[in-house]
């Protein structure tokens, strides 16, 4: 008469009969009231009726005699109950459940008005991981609901392995798992839970991405090679399951095309270019923890570099092991590979472990470094020059002596006079001016001349005046 909703009455009504325990009339006013929810993949529990009821029942497990009541359930409530008992003996688990009604009662609630979070996580709280696991695939849910309903509370439970082994059990391919496993492992990444996740790709066969997770351990938090050195075990993991990546891929494609379609793919040569690579870090980390122990380690970067990081990481790493060394010499072998294998721009790596040297006043380490360069059988013509000329240019303050030497080196007479000239003595450019062809000796003596005159250089400009 009044107009209001009548649903809360027909809710506390059927709370008043589960509470005395007569469960087909409690079924038939909550059936007045509960919806089932318009999306069953919902990341919620259903309703909070629904949720009272499911909360009462799991409270009050105890076994029920029929009431008299039930002989009077009408054609449709049995029915249902059918329908729920067939739905859920397919997936019952063995003991309790199966011999309780008020479980039985709860998974009637349950397949009627919840979602298939609220049903799986009831089968989750329950012991029936099983059940929970076929209800996911049966229903096709998505992976946020694995996720919440069952991944998370299995890991937080302990029983990462228990899931590992119904997962195998259920389909031995795991293809059918393959979304939820790839959400899972996302989901570790994104919480930084990278144990668990290596743990999981090991159980997946998914050995790229494990040795990418390797990669992690291995580098992650490291402030020196020292530390590094202690972690070298995650380097040859890496190369062992790359290995058998390598086995699998050659076993398949004998064999029809393989389904691993969840598994990370790469092809062979990449797997083999990264095996090179981890051999690589394996020399230069005995190496720079060689020179860390020994104390001739002189840089401290504010990161570590490593070759598993971009071109500009890789050519710090060769600019490391030269520096680093007892001379430039020990470790130029290492930082040529390193070069090679990946391609970088050598003489701008050259150049920059140069240029460290004359902050550290090695001046002789420099010659050293422009003799390597010119035995490695692949420096272009003017490399060796190109270095000093860098040098120079960022460093006027070279005592006399170092700076002659380094000079004398150059091949070419042309970047002798323009060191020279870089560096003011222009009365040195002006004595090799003068030794080239005719032409070009008048060209390169008035270019000096012109120096001397804007510098005030009195006495070269005679010179030069009194030669030309």
């Amino acid at each position: 008469k009044s107009g209001l909703d009548p649903g809360g009455a027909w809710h506390a009504w059927g709370m008043a009969c589960l509470k005395a325990g007569n469960l087909s009339s409690a079924r038939e006013k909550f059936n007045r009231c509960l919806k089932p929810p318009m999306d069953l993949n919902q990341l919620n529990h259903g309703s909070r009726l629904v949720q009272d009821v499911i909360q009462y029942l799991e409270s009050t497990v105890k076994p029920i005699l029929i009431a008299d009541d039930d002989y009077f359930a009408t054609l449709r409530e049995l029915e249902a109950t059918l329908r729920t008992r067939s739905l859920s003996l397919e997936m019952m688990c063995e003991g309790k459940i199966q011999h309780n009604s008020y479980y039985q009662e709860c998974l009637f609630y349950l397949h009627s008005y919840g979602t298939n979070l609220a049903i799986i996580s009831f089968y989750m709280r329950h012991d029936c991981m099983r059940e929970a696991l076929l209800h996911l695939l049966n229903k096709e849910s998505p992976s946020e609901v694995f996720i919440e309903g069952i991944f998370i509370p299995s890991y937080e439970s302990g029983k990462l392995h228990m899931l590992e082994n119904l997962l195998e059990t259920i389909d031995p391919g795991l293809e059918s798992w393959g979304v939820y496993l790839i959400a899972a492992c996302k989901y570790l990444q994104r919480k930084n839970y990278y144990h668990i996740l290596y743990e999981l790709q090991q159980f997946m066969k998914d050995h790229v991405r494990a040795a990418m997770t390797c990669i992690r351990f291995f580098t992650h938090g490291a402030k020196s090679y020292t530390e590094l050195g202690g972690k070298q075990t995650w380097l040859l993991k890496i190369k062992d399951h790359l290995k058998v990546y390598l086995q699998e891929v050659s076993r398949s494609s004998g064999r029809k095309k393989m389904a691993f379609t969840f598994r990370k793919k790469m092809s062979a040569t990449d797997v083999s270019r990264h095996i090179s690579t981890v051999d690589l870090q394996m020399e230069v980390t005995k190496f720079l923890h060689r020179c860390e122990s020994s104390g001739t380690s002189q840089m401290t970067g504010s990161s570590l570099p490593t070759l598993f990081g971009n071109n500009n990481m890789k050519m710090d790493v060769a600019c490391k092991v030269m520096l680093e060394g007892k001379n430039i010499e020990e470790g130029f072998g290492i930082a040529f590979r390193v070069l090679q294998d990946f391609q970088l721009e050598a003489t701008e790596v050259y150049s920059k472990v140069a240029k460290q040297l004359v902050k550290q006043q090695k001046y002789s380490e420099i010659r050293q470094l422009l003799k390597c360069v010119n035995e490695s059988g692949v420096a272009a013509q003017n490399d060796g020059d190109n270095i000093i000329l860098n040098c120079l240019n960022e460093f006027k303050n070279i005592p006399a002596e170092d700076l002659d030497n380094l000079i004398q080196d150059m091949d070419s007479d042309e970047n002798k006079i323009q060191a020279y000239v870089m560096c003011n003595k222009l009365r040195s450019a002006y004595l090799v001016s003068v030794r080239q062809e005719k032409t070009r000796a008048v060209q390169l003596v008035q270019h000096v001349r012109q120096l001397a005159e804007n510098s005030g250089d009195d006495v070269v400009k005679a010179i030069c005046a009194q030669w030309l």
